[in-house]
């Protein structure tokens, strides 16, 4: 059967044949045995097929396509607002500065200029204070020298007693030895007689109040230790008093007993205290058991003589 009968299912012609019109271009016969795939419908063993390259030919022919800036690759989607080239590389635009509202100033800062002003100035005297103070305590503690000597009555005056730095710990003969400030007192009482109280230990009432207290009290610690320090750098080995500073010690520490006593003694508070006693009770510090040194442990008393109390400092003049 010839390839254009009517069963190929070609149109008849114009003049009412049923013979099949040839194509414009016959494709070449291909020789038996051979089937081109690329064909666009299904190929026939022996059949006319069109000669050329296949979907799969031409795909494998073309080189591998890479995307430009700003082109999707294959199976990414588009996105419609991501146009012209790489927005890495756009020119940035500038931004308008924030209109929100700012932090609010924190310190002096939030003070207008005359408070700045005047706590800048206050910061600057208490700056320059405490440096005048580390300087004259400098002073103090320093060897003597050309600044000390010229000023040395004004750092005394400034320093002592408040200020004082005791250096004693560090001293190549630490102290060794407790002292035990003690006192008693001559009592006028009520019908006129006269009563001599008992030892009273004032450095125990120190102690007892220092002990376990965080912030004990400047009097509490110093007060009657200095005024005793006093006595004993300006009075002779026979406790006379040497110069004006002797007499001013014994004024001193004589009205410290005195108050003492009117606030911790039942008979001086009852009467009316004529004359008082003061005498040092002197312990050694016993060494470390590991040590072969040996000290006596026996007190050594060192008592003063009776010094009178004036009228303004008895019944209730310094309380």
């Amino acid at each position: 059967m010839d390839a254009y009968d009517e069963d190929s299912g070609a149109a008849p012609g114009p003049d009412g044949s049923t013979g099949a019109r040839p194509p414009e271009h016959a494709p070449e016969r291909l020789p038996d045995g051979e089937r081109d795939t690329g064909a666009a419908g299904p190929a026939h063993d022996g059949g006319f097929a069109q000669r050329g390259p296949g979907r799969e030919a031409m795909g494998r022919a073309l080189p591998d396509r890479q995307p430009v800036d700003g082109e999707p690759a294959d199976g990414e989607p588009v996105d419609p607002q991501r146009t012209g080239p790489d927005p890495a590389n756009r020119p940035e635009t500038p931004q308008p500065p924030p209109t929100g509202p700012q932090p609010a100033r924190q310190g002096i800062l939030a003070l207008s200029p005359r408070y700045q002003v005047a706590a800048a100035l206050a910061v600057a005297a208490v700056a320059v204070g405490v440096g005048v103070h580390l300087l004259v305590v400098f002073l103090s503690i320093a060897p003597p020298n050309a600044v000390s000597k010229q000023h040395g009555k004004a750092v005394e005056a400034w320093v002592f007693p408040e200020f004082e730095q005791n250096w004693k710990l560090f001293a190549p003969n630490p102290l060794q030895q407790n002292i035990a400030v003690q006192a008693r007192a001559e009592v006028r009482t009520k019908d006129g007689s006269l009563i001599t109280t008992g030892w009273t230990d004032l450095s125990a009432q120190d102690g007892a109040a220092i002990r376990g207290n965080l912030a004990p009290s400047h009097a509490q610690q110093n007060e009657l230790r200095r005024a005793w320090d006093f006595v004993t750098a300006t009075h002779t080995d026979d406790d006379r008093p040497v110069g004006m500073r002797g007499s001013l010690s014994e004024d001193y520490l004589r009205r410290i007993v005195v108050l003492r006593l009117y606030r911790t003694d039942p008979t001086s508070r009852d009467g009316v205290i004529q004359r008082v006693q003061v005498r040092s009770r002197t312990t050694n510090v016993q060494p470390p058991s590991w040590s072969d040194e040996r000290v006596p442990d026996k007190p050594y008393y060192r008592e003063l003589p009776w010094w009178t109390v004036r009228a303004d400092e008895a019944a209730g003049g310094v309380r």
